[in-house]
């Protein structure tokens, strides 16, 4: 039985997700909390196997509340977050602080709670299965990015690409990545990481203002230049073709594949004509997206990189990779963007 608790200051919210956990044999509501405050005072008393955590709550916030809980009591949290510019950028300092996961309030508001209970109840699980111990050791990492000026390259695009995948415990996990990637790296990097609309744009936009190279979210039809990271937009899968200007980004809306959109297998696929000139990588995530992709990168000579299974935070993703033997290396997340720069060197 899985014991969780849930934090809403909204009497609304707190009783739909009462009842969506409530009809869900494998969960036990232990208690409800009606702002920051209240939620340490109960995750201290009720020790929860899992929080609901709102971020806008009275008294005290759920970033604060978030804060103190890790430092006194961790456990898994999933953040509900709302569609806004200020509730991305505050699910993101949510994530970097160690929560696992969130769940996005469809419109502004989780009243359609029909639309998305199996994804509250999924990740949920996925939570309480979680590596908690690197998603705390992974947080609070906003020293890791350099302060050395971002180097301007021009819009001619290498014959060099990496390619990264991820889903949950991604975005703390690109940050161990993309803030350890030089100024002067030889060429471009694409990230999936799986968040819905809106929420790609403020991990963008946090990972470069923490990193030597320039991270962006990826715009349809613009060149791949060296020492740019590009991520997939929510909702679009990303594609990367060659042709005269050089390597483009496309975006599209095809049906979602393996209920993804961004798709890790779809970015891979589309970077296999690079063979023996592409570095792959695949992070932590819950899951087998990519693997399919890493084959097809494998047949071609590409280089393969995972993390392994002591640093992910859900070992899903990698692991399918991994246990089809076809890693080139397997390797904690602190030493994957050394392991990257390398390979790129020697191709």
């Amino acid at each position: 039985m899985i014991r969780v608790l849930i934090a809403d200051d909204s009497s609304f919210m707190r009783k739909i997700l009462s009842d969506l956990f409530k009809a869900n044999s494998d969960f036990e509501v232990v208690g409800t909390a009606i702002n920051g405050k209240d939620t340490i005072e109960k995750v201290l008393k009720l020790k929860p196997d899992i929080l609901t955590l709102d971020i806008n709550m009275p008294v005290l916030d759920g970033l604060k509340a978030l804060k103190i809980i890790m430092e006194e009591c961790p456990l898994p949290v999933v953040m509900i977050s709302s569609l806004t510019k200020a509730g991305a950028d505050e699910t993101i300092k949510a994530l970097e602080l160690g929560a696992v996961d969130f769940i996005n309030k469809t419109g502004g508001s989780i009243s359609r709670v029909d639309t998305i209970s199996n994804e509250i109840i999924e990740k949920c699980y996925a939570a309480t299965r979680a590596n908690l111990r690197s998603a705390m050791r992974q947080a609070n990492l906003s020293n890791l990015g350099s302060k050395r000026k971002k180097l301007l390259f021009p819009s001619l695009s290498s014959n060099k690409l990496i390619a990264i995948g991820t889903s949950t415990g991604g975005p703390k996990a690109l940050q161990y990545v993309i803030t350890k990637l030089p100024a002067d790296l030889p060429c471009g990097v694409v990230v999936v990481q799986h968040m819905p609309p809106g929420f790609t744009k403020s991990l963008a936009d946090r990972l470069n203002q923490m990193s030597q190279v320039t991270v962006k979210e990826a715009e349809n039809g613009e060149s791949i230049k060296p020492a740019h990271v590009y991520i997939a937009p929510g909702n679009y899968h990303m594609l990367v073709n060659k042709d005269t200007r050089g390597n483009i980004i496309t975006l599209n809306q095809n049906p979602p594949i393996g209920n993804h959109r961004p798709s890790v297998n779809a970015l891979f696929d589309s970077v296999v004509p690079f063979g023996k000139n592409l570095v792959s990588v695949i992070l932590t995530g819950m899951g087998n997206d990519g693997t399919v992709g890493m084959q097809h990168i494998k047949k071609v000579h590409g280089y393969i990189i995972a993390e392994n299974e002591a640093t992910s935070v859900v070992y899903g993703m990698p692991k399918s990779v991994v246990d089809l033997g076809i890693a080139d290396e397997v390797l904690p997340i602190d030493e994957i963007a050394n392991a990257i720069v390398n390979a790129i060197k020697r191709i």
